[in-house]
């Protein structure tokens, strides 16, 4: 009888529903009609206002997907039959105990009451919308993740994120990625973990990577390990939100169009400094021009002083010869050489005079162009600017190339005054020589010309033996003065070999500084060029900073962002989708005990519960 009774209270049990607060998983679940005629009919359409997902992942070591599953959140308005949509193989009512049904890619679920409704969904065929790699080197050597638990050495871990191609990318557009891993000191010692944020835990650190929207991260994290363990790394991607008020900029804004009309000021400067260079350089070419023929003329007058002298005291010795005969003739004399004297004093008068007018011309056209080319060296400042101002000045921020040009043209019109103010005596000797020169040389062929006009006029009224007389007193008064004359001849030959040795170097120096000033017209041209360049990018350069104020904040903004369903683009009323990830610990297998064994083998409910009644 007893017996009897035991079977009949086993079967009673087994004919109650048994609820376990989950859906069976393996076969969709179908929601029953309620009893009541008066309840809801089993077919009225319910409402949600709004959904909610939470992606949960676990992946492997190495960063791959293992399992995928989403918790939905349904704000229920309108309690009746609800649809949502996801590519999920199976489903799991976490609210109450109500079957929802999974066909094909729709979940319907029948709501009670209003309020947040709950369940679960396992994804089928599941991807990211990131790509995330993870690799593991022991002292320089690959090694996976299991190989590594327990291992001693240097760890080098890479942490690798980029978009997946095949998934909606507004995840990967619009969501923060916070990859934290969780190091026991003991077991870890932190030596490098660049980019990230290092948190101590009492024995623990939490090391936290942070990756912006639309970008790839590549993280290494390097450390000496021992009997290595780590528990999972944490990845949770989160829509980015930040609050960033519009910045205050006038203030900053003032100060670059104060800087932006500074530039242009440099410029029309700069385009000042390259009127005067350029007039400096032809100052200087034109000074060189006359340089040149100064040297070569004063060259010549030098080569063929050598034959004026000789040519002089042959004048000199013939007058003194002829002076000699005169005196000793008796009346019969031929005078037909003495005759051609007086032409050949005029053409060597003609020649020196055009040699002085020619000194003269030289000297208007060299001091013209010497006070241009004094005019323009006194002209550029004489700054002294040191390197610590240079430094300072390539510290502040300006253009590099832009720079580089200034120096270059500041240390070029130093270089350029300084030379000039080391040959500015010798120009100013050159130019009073010249005039000096000329004239004395035009003095000389007034001299000759006086001789020669004396000589012909001696000539011409000697009358027999009282005009011999004359004639002699006439030759010996003009071979007097015509010894003077040779003597400053000579002096004036001396003067001008020596003019001409010393200045070969003067010559020199005009011909480098007329190479100089070309020089520095081009380098100022340049210069010129790229101030104008700069003033022209810069003429808006407030209206730059805060439009790149303005990018740079909406590259944080992300206010415009509707989420979307990471499950179904079939979902509407989307609130919020974040995803929550973690891999695999690393941990040291520990053995099986006897005790696990045992536990194992122990009875299940079902069998617990029929060896109670047999």
């Amino acid at each position: 009888m007893k017996k009897k009774v035991s079977l009949m209270l086993a079967a009673s049990l087994l004919a109650l529903p048994l609820y376990s607060g989950s859906a069976n998983e393996n076969e969709p679940a179908h929601s029953a009609a309620p009893e009541a005629e008066d309840g809801p009919a089993a077919d009225s359409t319910g409402q949600a206002d709004s959904k909610e997902e939470v992606v949960y992942g676990t992946l492997n070591s190495d960063g791959s997907l293992n399992e995928l599953y989403v918790v939905n959140m349904l704000q229920v308005t309108e309690p009746g039959l609800l649809i949502d949509y996801g590519d999920y193989e199976s489903v799991k009512n976490l609210t109450d105990l109500t079957d929802i049904e999974l066909t094909d890619d729709a979940v319907q679920i029948e709501a009670s009451e209003e309020g947040m409704f709950y369940y679960q969904g396992n994804m089928q065929e599941a991807e990211l919308p990131w790509d995330i790699e993870m690799s593991y080197l022991l002292d320089g050597e690959a090694v996976t993740p299991d190989e590594l638990a327990g291992e001693n050495g240097h760890l080098e871990l890479s942490i690798n994120t980029t978009a997946n191609e095949n998934k909606d990318l507004s995840f990967y557009e619009n969501y923060t990625l916070q990859i934290s891993l969780t190091a026991d000191t003991d077991l870890i010692s932190i030596i490098e973990a660049e980019d990230a944020n290092i948190a101590n835990a009492g024995k623990k650190r939490q090391i936290t990577y942070t990756v912006m929207p639309e970008t790839d991260a590549d993280f290494t994290l390097t450390a000496d390990v021992e009997d290595f363990e780590m528990e999972g790394i944490d990845i949770n991607a989160i829509p980015l939100s930040m609050a960033i008020e519009d910045p205050d900029t006038e203030e900053m804004t003032e100060d670059m169009r104060s800087l932006s009309d500074a530039i242009e000021e440099i410029n029309e400067g700069v385009f000042d400094l390259l009127s005067g260079v350029t007039e400096l350089k032809d100052g200087v070419q034109s000074l060189n021009d006359g340089s040149g023929n100064y040297y070569s003329g004063i060259r010549e007058i030098r080569d063929s002083s050598s034959e004026l002298v000789e040519g002089s005291k042959d004048i000199q010795s013939a007058l003194w010869q002829m002076h000699a005969e005169v005196g000793g003739s008796s009346g019969d004399m031929d005078l037909g050489e003495l005759s051609e004297l007086p032409d050949g004093l005029s053409q060597m008068a003609a020649g020196l005079e055009e040699a002085g007018d020619g000194l003269i011309e030289l000297h208007g056209s060299f001091s013209e162009a010497f006070g241009s080319l004094d005019g323009a060296m006194q002209g550029i400042p004489g700054y002294d600017i040191s390197e610590e101002d240079i430094e300072q000045l390539y510290a502040s921020g300006a253009n590099q190339e832009t720079i580089d040009q200034l120096v270059e043209t500041y240390t070029a019109a130093q270089t350029a005054k300084g030379t000039y103010d080391q040959v500015r005596d010798a120009f100013t000797a050159a130019e009073g020589a010249l005039l000096e020169t000329g004239n004395s040389i035009n003095d000389m062929s007034g001299q000759l010309y006086g001789i020669s006009s004396d000589l012909s006029a001696s000539m011409e009224n000697m009358d027999g033996l009282d005009g011999l007389a004359e004639l002699e007193d006439g030759l010996g008064q003009l071979a007097g003065n015509y010894g003077e004359f040779h003597e400053g001849l000579t002096d004036y030959t001396d003067g001008v070999s020596e003019l001409a040795n010393s200045y070969s170097e003067i010559d020199g120096g005009i011909d480098e500084l007329a190479d100089g000033s070309a020089d520095l017209e081009s380098g100022v041209s340049e210069l010129s060029e790229g101030t104008a360049e700069l003033a022209e990018e810069t003429s808006d350069l407030p209206e730059q900073f805060q439009q790149e104020i303005d990018d740079r904040l909406d590259e944080f903004d992300r206010s415009d962002f509707d989420p979307v369903s990471f499950v179904s683009a079939d979902n509407s009323n989307v609130e919020s989708v974040q995803f929550i990830l973690t891999t695999e610990a690393i941990e040291i297998e520990e053995q099986e005990t006897a005790a696990s064994e045992e536990e194992e083998e122990s009875p299940g409910f079902w069998e617990g519960l029929m060896n109670l009644f047999f």
